[in-house]
């Protein structure tokens, strides 16, 4: 009897659960758990140093979930809009990403490097997942096309 070779490896692959609202969007609940970890751990402690931008870091952070889930609607009406405002959403996770390094730089006795870090690896990563979310919207409307 013939086995294959990878027979008994485990196979990385899953098949994607389907997305049915934004809210099974993987982006949407890395974004929303960022603005969370924002408003929950960055925010009491930005407010005791003062630090100037604070109110823009918590708006940015609770921005980016609700540009996800409006871009999700939008892009059956207007695929162009959809992939426009997930431009906006991936722009700011790169401004988040600003804040945090600026915030760690300025007050590194205050921030929690380590968490400031984690926090940073997760805007960047959910900001790549976007682009191909993006991508992805842009098949999707060339396959309409066709």
């Amino acid at each position: 009897m013939y086995t294959h070779r990878y027979q008994n490896q485990k196979s990385s692959f899953r098949p994607r659960k389907p997305v049915r609202s934004f809210r099974d969007l993987e982006v949407y609940q890395k974004a929303l758990e960022g603005a969370v970890v924002v408003a929950k751990t960055f925010l009491p402690i930005l407010e005791k140093v003062q630090y100037p931008l604070r109110d823009d870091m918590v708006r940015t952070s609770l921005e980016i979930p609700r540009l996800i889930a409006e871009a999700h609607s939008a892009r059956f009406e207007s695929n162009l809009q959809g992939i426009a405002l997930l431009e906006k959403a991936m722009a700011d996770c790169n401004k988040m990403v600003v804040y945090l390094e600026q915030a760690r730089g300025i007050y590194p006795q205050d921030v929690d490097g380590t968490l400031c870090e984690d926090t940073i690896k997760k805007y960047t990563y959910n900001r790549t997942k976007i682009f191909r979310l993006q991508a992805a919207w842009r098949r999707w409307e060339a396959g309409k096309k066709n």
